[in-house]
């Protein structure tokens, strides 16, 4: 099968609201296949959609950090010292059928990124033997996870050791789909709870080199050929959405404080 062309962007550092917003413009705008690599200008606490602005006064240790809220749901993320990827793909393509599949693919892509490094990843089984199908979650269920994303465990998310180092989110629109995720590369003091690859293995892994061998495998898993390409190339309707995002959602007061 011939591989699917798409773009491989790689950005620089920015703040909560502008990665969002690219983030969210790639997907209702950009025709084709997208893959993003992008870092954070300072420490940043992303929401997930459906957490209420108050529970971030529980987290100590990232009360002076930035927010932003993303559009997907999941917990809390604090953004610092990770590897952040986004992936759009048209619904035409054979992966973005289901929100499992799309998922077990990028993971297991990453997993195979990690073997590269000697670091024995798995993915997380949250059913195990004893049953065939996941438990819907309740909003009971909701509001007893922990506030942070990598203190919860879903299927298919990327644990080495007993840690979670690798998860991420989708967000669907008719035409395509987004998913965007982290790899803690080592611990933040801003929440320190949570041990990166460096704490968990003692190997020093930089967000470049990871980057490097996730594209790989992700081309391989995906059947993709990505281009490199630089954000001057990006439609102009993406860049002039991303604007508007900007202004109006994601650095707004009454969308960060909407919940």
């Amino acid at each position: 099968m011939t591989a699917a062309a798409g773009h491989l962007l790689l950005d620089g550092a920015a703040s909560g609201p502008w990665n969002m917003a690219v983030d969210e413009a790639l997907l209702e705008t950009a025709d084709g296949i997208w893959l993003r690599f992008y870092g954070w200008s300072e420490p940043t606490l992303s929401l997930g959609y459906f957490q209420s602005i108050v529970d971030r006064r529980e987290h100590r240790a990232s009360r002076d950090c930035s927010v932003v809220r993303r559009s997907t749901g999941g917990g809390a993320i604090l953004h610092d010292r990770e590897l952040t990827y986004s992936l759009v793909l048209p619904h035409a393509h054979p992966l973005a059928g289901t929100p499992e599949q799309l998922s077990l693919a990028v993971h297991t892509a990453l997993l195979a990124a990690l073997r590269v490094f000697d670091l024995p990843a798995r993915l997380h089984d949250a059913c195990g033997p004893r049953c065939s199908q996941p438990a819907l979650p309740t909003a009971m269920s909701r509001s007893l996870e922990p506030f942070l994303c990598f203190q919860r465990r879903a299927n298919g998310d990327v644990l080495l050791g007993d840690a979670k180092i690798g998860g991420s989110a989708q967000r669907r629109r008719k035409q395509a789909v987004l998913q965007h995720g982290s790899i803690l590369l080592e611990t933040s003091a801003y929440a320190p709870e949570l041990p990166g690859i460096r704490a968990i293995s003692g190997r020093e892994i930089s967000a470049t080199d990871l980057a490097s061998q996730f594209v790989e495998q992700l081309q391989a898993r995906l059947e993709l050929s990505l281009r490199p390409v630089t954000s001057a190339e990006i439609p102009a309707a993406t860049h002039a959405y991303t604007a508007d995002l900007i202004g109006e959602k994601y650095a707004h007061l009454d969308w960060t404080t909407r919940r």
